[in-house]
């Protein structure tokens, strides 16, 4: 198929299943983050209907057609000229049918046509980690919306998933450990009780720096704490582990 790039836009294999990319070399890029979030989705059941929240370029979604038998993902993404981009590395990938992109603010989203309330299996979404009112703003456009509360808060993102939700629907969320109590006490708040969590260490020696984050839609109270997912080895390679989820072979 023909896509046609814009400047300064690349197309990057993902090294599984043959799936590739489209990225502008100049806006936010996807990181470990989005990989490691599908990997930690990856169990979900066939035939079901997932919503990427904030989806950005794609990544998650790109991934979790290869990884999972989906029957369709939706993904949100406010910036048209993003949007338009996680189109064409869609149809680069053949994935039309199973991958749809919304150019919609998620504050709009949950009343329209296609998502309908208490209808969605699951929710996985890559919220900004930087609260609204924090950090040094110094950034273009597009990379100011993906890692600040610009356009919606945490709450709206966790808000916006309980209704969409069916009852014991699922949402998988990767964020900033620093995060965590502000999340818990959000997802009680609007229904969804957590279920699993995940911190992820750069190396053994370092503090945890992402954290993974399973919460389901009327459960009962129960958390399960998994081993931790280390990143790096001491000589700065990447763990077995990590290299399993990139599908990279060791050797």
């Amino acid at each position: 198929m023909d896509i046609k790039l814009e400047n300064d836009e690349v197309v990057d294999d993902l090294q599984y299943k043959g799936l590739k990319i489209i990225q502008n070399n100049k806006w936010f890029k996807y990181g470990i983050d989005s990989v490691i979030l599908s990997d930690f989705a990856r169990h979900l059941k066939d035939n079901s209907i997932v919503v990427d929240i904030g989806t950005g370029t794609g990544i998650i979604g790109l991934l979790l057609c290869g990884k999972t038998k989906l029957k369709k993902i939706y993904g949100i993404e406010i910036q048209s000229n993003v949007a338009e981009m996680a189109r064409k590395s869609i149809a680069l990938n053949n994935l039309e049918d199973r991958f749809e992109i919304i150019n919609k603010d998620i504050i709009d989203i949950s009343n329209q046509e296609i998502l309908k309330n208490n209808s969605i299996d699951y929710i996985v979404m890559n919220p900004p980690y930087k609260e609204k009112g924090t950090g040094i703003i110094n950034e273009k456009n597009e990379k100011i919306i993906s890692r600040h509360e610009t356009t919606a808060t945490l709450e709206d993102f966790i808000k916006i998933s309980s209704k969409l939700l069916r009852d014991k629907g699922t949402i998988y969320m990767v964020h900033r450990p620093e995060r965590l109590v502000d999340i818990f006490s959000i997802m009680r708040k609007h229904k969804i009780e957590p279920k699993r969590i995940r911190l992820v260490y750069p190396s053994i020696d370092k503090e945890p720096n992402i954290v993974l984050i399973e919460g389901i839609k009327g459960a009962l109270k129960f958390l399960k704490v998994e081993k931790p997912l280390v990143i790096y080895r001491d000589n700065g390679d990447y763990t077995k582990e990590i290299k399993e989820i990139y599908n990279i072979k060791e050797g």
